[in-house]
């Protein structure tokens, strides 16, 4: 099997092409949207782990270029106090470190890199449905258009086409909170290079870095009913400071001064997930990314789990015997993983405090850390990384 069909050219299809190609596999990518930027508003950091993933198909020099790092974290209260300022997962290491930066500056970092590299990808092609035979899978397209391969992959995000194909009754659903997203050349100056600060705030959770040029990036995570879809479409900059303000003036932090010294650059959404369980697989047809596992943005590991979920296909399908084999094996490795993300996720923006019954109060390790290395490793055969033994849940 040489020939792979991702359908979606975001992060994490482009990433999977990028990974596949390296593997020596013919990837080609179909996107709906017309341009490289689907979503060009919002921000996202890399977490270590995507940052190890990217430089596994080498692209760390493609993505180190865009953004800026964040070796710290600084933890403030509703009063602005300080409660705990701690390094960001492995900042000793510039290949490694957090990275900030506009997720529609990533599709296009990524795709241009693909580019580059003689992948190709065709945008404007919106699929409509897929048809599986014995020899391939066949991607049918709104202009009419047709593609064959041995492999479709769906990449293609939170109200994925590719999903509806081979779980037709799955939805993704609100994760109880709305989201907030800015930026200000007004905001007040930071005094710590390379930190971003997290403010536990009375009615709202508040998070923002200054870059090396002087602007602040925001976001604020507010519990509540869902925003209708019309007004998500119809609202303006005004609209979303006007419902967020108030919240943040309760408290004492810097807050409320950094929306308010925002003008136009502020946008909502409303956090979702696709429940855990859901089918990613049928047949040739596979579900990864958002698509498969949607999580509520309050861990941050969205993008970064997309882009392990690439790695980890590449290397299933290069190490595997047969196809069949390959993905019953990256659904193995990767669900645990990247469910428990969803479910932890999840219980941060609905306000339910994960526990754990052997370790008291203290949240359950993520499944597969420990051999989350060995997995990544290019040069490593996967079918012996995964074979390590898994530290117990909880």
């Amino acid at each position: 099997m040489t020939r792979v069909l991702v359908i979606g050219g975001g992060i994490a299809g482009t990433a999977t092409a990028l990974a596949l190609h390296k593997a020596g596999f013919a990837a080609e990518v179909r996107e709906a949207h017309p341009g490289s930027a689907e979503d060009i508003g919002a921000f996202l950091t890399l977490a270590s782990n995507g940052m190890r993933a990217l430089a596994q198909f080498d692209a760390s020099a493609a993505v180190t270029a865009l953004g800026f790092p964040l070796t710290s974290m600084r933890v403030l209260d509703h009063t602005g106090t300080e409660l705990a300022h701690v390094p960001l997962g492995e900042a000793g290491d510039p290949l490694l470190r957090y990275r900030c930066l506009r997720r529609g500056d990533l599709n296009s970092g990524l795709q241009a890199e693909a580019t580059r590299r003689g992948i190709g990808i065709r945008h404007g092609a919106r699929l409509t449905s897929v048809e599986q035979g014995a020899d391939g899978v066949t991607a049918h397209f709104a202009d009419g258009g047709t593609a064959t391969a041995d492999l479709l992959i769906g990449a293609d995000g939170l109200n994925s086409t590719v999903r509806q194909a081979i779980a037709p009754g799955v939805r993704p659903l609100y994760a109880g909170q709305r989201v907030f997203y800015g930026y200000t050349d007004a905001g007040p100056r930071s005094t710590d290079d390379a930190c971003i600060t997290m403010i536990r705030g009375s009615r709202a959770a508040f998070g923002h870095a200054v870059s090396p040029g002087g602007e602040t990036y925001w976001f604020a995570r507010v519990a509540g009913d869902p925003l209708p879809a019309e007004e998500l479409a119809d609202g303006t900059p005004e609209r979303w400071r006007e419902l967020l303000l108030p919240l943040l003036r309760e408290d004492a932090t810097p807050a409320a001064d950094i929306v308010a010294a925002t003008t136009d650059d502020v946008l909502v959404t409303n956090a979702t997930e696709i429940p855990t369980g859901t089918a990613w697989r049928s047949g040739r047809i596979l579900l990864l990314g958002d698509a498969a596992h949607a999580a509520s943005p309050a861990t941050g590991q969205g993008a970064s789990m997309a882009l392990e979920d690439a790695v980890v296909l590449a290397k299933c399908l290069r190490d595997a015997p047969d196809p069949d084999s390959a993905l019953s094996l990256y659904e193995e490795l990767r669900r645990p993983r990247v469910e428990h993300n969803v479910t932890v996720s999840g219980n941060i923006s609905r306000g339910v405090r994960s526990t754990s019954p052997a370790r008291g109060d203290r949240a359950p390790s993520r499944p597969g850390e420990d051999e989350l290395i060995g997995l990544l490793d290019w040069e490593s055969d996967i079918r012996s990384a995964g074979q390590k033994p898994r530290p117990a849940f909880g």
